[in-house]
């Protein structure tokens, strides 16, 4: 059963900024507005130098669990088990002088690394 949802579930949203930026990338692959379009699936797995470790990655197939979670004319698709660890977490997009990249900023997370991939949850 895919969840399909008109608002993002509670405790887990998408800023502006990766709405935004997620439309760009996804708006850029073949295929963009058809059946088959890329979302991007953020997911929470085991590693890191803190215990777990966040995943961004284009993925053009929904999973019958995924909770799908518009964003822009964009989507993104997380896994149950990633879903429970991100509540209250926000999906951004910064651009500065270090770089580009998707972030989350994770109120559950006690501690996390320099670049904010890995993290922890007591």
């Amino acid at each position: 059963m895919v969840i399909r949802m008109d608002m993002p579930p509670p405790g887990f949203s998408v800023s502006p900024q990766a709405a935004s930026r997620l439309e760009d990338i996804v708006a850029s692959q073949p295929g963009a507005h058809g059946p088959g379009a890329q979302g991007l699936r953020v997911a929470v797995l085991a590693g890191g130098c803190n215990g777990f470790q966040y995943s961004f990655a284009l993925d053009a197939d929904t999973r019958a669990d995924d909770t799908v979670i518009p964003a822009g004319r964009a989507r993104v698709l997380v896994d149950p088990a990633s879903l429970d660890l991100l509540a209250g977490a926000e999906l951004h997009f910064t651009d500065s002088l270090m770089g580009a990249h998707f972030t989350v900023r994770n109120p559950n997370a006690t501690s996390s690394c320099g670049c904010g991939t890995s993290f922890s949850i007591d």
